[in-house]
């Protein structure tokens, strides 16, 4: 009983350790300090070769490979959590994907919210990328409908002061209902404990 108690507890320990994780984690901080502007031409050219140009798939796809800013958030909130949670689940018989759901995840919801409305207002608030891709009228977006507004009727500041609320109530319905996650993952990430 004793092995199999001490082979449970390496496994979890064991868990975490990949061989090369800090050098990529450190790749992964470098990329942060790439501005968009340095790549732009290159990821055009990639997009233009893939066939997405005048697509939303340019704006999508590469969210879902995760942005630089929201793997380090996450990495340093999960560093915070406790591993004796998962030591005591290991005990009580849980297998690593019933500890995932049942302890990590509950757990993660500030650090999750934080990083969706990150990834929200990044994406509303995109201004270059949408410009870059999208070419007929049909397919802009809010910001570049904004701008071509402000470009088409010689600036009436009030019609566009009225469009920029209306562009701005999203972010703050977004940020009211998850204000408490929000500013609890906020205080929560990077606090060792």
């Amino acid at each position: 009983m004793k092995r199999w108690f001490t082979m449970c507890l390496h496994g979890i320990n064991r868990r975490y350790d990949a061989p090369g994780k800090n050098i990529l984690f450190i790749i992964l901080l470098g990329t942060m300090m790439v501005p968009f502007y340095a790549v732009m031409i290159p990821l055009f050219v990639l997009f233009k070769s893939f066939g997405w140009i005048n697509t939303l798939k340019p704006l999508i796809v590469p969210a879902y490979f995760g942005h630089p800013f929201s793997i380090f958030l996450l990495r340093q909130f999960f560093l915070t959590i406790p591993r004796d949670l998962f030591d005591a689940a290991a005990i009580d018989g849980c297998s690593e994907l019933t500890a995932f759901t049942r302890i990590m995840l509950p757990l993660s919801k500030p650090a999750l919210a934080t990083v969706a409305i990150f990834q929200f207002m990044h994406t509303w608030n995109d201004f270059v990328g949408p410009l870059l891709y999208l070419h007929t009228p049909e397919m802009r977006t809010l910001s570049l409908g904004l701008q071509a507004f402000q470009s088409v009727h010689d600036t009436e500041w009030a019609l566009l002061m009225a469009a920029a609320v209306v562009m701005l109530l999203p972010i703050i319905i977004l940020f009211f209902f998850t204000q408490k996650y929000f500013i609890q993952g906020i205080a929560l990430t990077g606090m060792k404990g």
